[in-house]
């Protein structure tokens, strides 16, 4: 392979309903590249409308890696992930030394552009008590445990995803740690170099943007997809917003009126928690979502040539 200096992956990284995957296509044509998907939820081939993925459009306007290419019956980790783009890059840099990379998962993002940290072994039984705990007192319970225990990993996680709580927790009860001490090590170095591009508007822009994109979606058959997956209720993958809602509707314990409202709701809030963890990160070139094309292209451009002059 080419080395480091050769190979860029441009990373196109903002909240959801922004324009990402729009952007990307554009990006994806202009440099004749094809583009790997970090979006922890597209990755499932059940769940088409309520993750927003890629149109058979969009799908058919450039070539995509990670849509839909796995069942939620297949159990997946970041980790895995991290291994499988890395061994997919190393195939397209063969053929093209430029990958767009698009994705709002913030820890997707991180493990393939960074590396992911190593953490200790964990005691199979603690991760049962936990899951038990989830089932019989709700996310609440592990949330109260986790801002006990490591308040800055609650503070930056995805705190209603009881998948990643469980697993802060039994990061910290096993090793007698917090998991945020174990981050941030010394990495293996990548074979590329990377370009961040944020896509950003005004707050309550994105939340309108957010409201309209769940009414298409329950106009286009979420009830029915989430009713679907409904006896699946319990995998990790549906631990998820847009399902979850949904599977308490179907419960009984809500309206369907109220747990649309819950759905947009909790998205706006996703909205923001990866902006928090998107605006850390001090190397991303951030744009308005309604800025040219050409910008973007001109800075990407320049930041290429400042890299291969290097």
């Amino acid at each position: 392979m080419s080395s480091k200096k050769n190979n860029y992956l441009i990373t196109i990284v903002g909240p959801t309903a922004i324009g990402k995957t729009a952007l990307s296509i554009q990006l994806a044509n202009f440099f004749k590249a094809e583009i790997i998907s970090c979006d922890s939820r597209q990755f499932f081939k059940e769940m088409t409308i309520g993750t927003a993925a890629p149109s058979e459009d969009e799908l058919n306007a450039a070539k995509h890696h990670f849509i839909q290419d796995r069942s939620i019956f297949d159990p997946y980790n970041v980790g895995e992930f991290e291994r499988d783009a890395l061994k997919k890059l190393s195939e397209l840099f063969l053929k093209n030394n430029i990958v767009i990379m698009v994705g709002g998962s913030g820890l997707y993002v991180d493990a393939v552009i960074n590396g992911l940290d190593e953490f200790p072994d964990v005691n199979p039984v603690i991760r049962k008590q936990l899951n038990q705990d989830f089932k019989e007192n709700g996310i609440e319970s592990l949330q109260k445990k986790l801002k006990n225990l490591d308040l800055e990993t609650y503070n930056s996680i995805a705190i209603d995803n009881p998948h990643r709580i469980i697993r802060a927790l039994e990061v910290c009860i096993s090793s007698g740690k917090t998991y945020s001490s174990f981050k941030n090590k010394p990495k293996v170095p990548r074979n590329f170099t990377s370009i961040k591009i944020g896509l950003n508007a005004e707050r309550q822009l994105i939340y309108d943007r957010i409201n309209q994109r769940v009414n298409i979606m329950i106009a286009n058959g979420l009830l029915e997809e989430a009713k679907n997956l409904y006896p699946n209720k319990n995998l990790n993958a549906l631990q998820t917003v847009g399902y979850r809602e949904l599977f308490s509707f179907f419960d009984g314990t809500i309206s369907k009126e109220f747990a649309i409202e819950e759905i947009k709701k909790n998205t706006r809030r996703f909205a923001k928690r990866q902006l928090t963890w998107f605006k850390k990160d001090e190397q991303i070139h951030w744009f308005d979502y309604t800025s040219d094309i050409s910008s973007i292209i001109k800075c990407i451009e320049k930041k290429l040539k400042i890299v291969k002059s290097a």
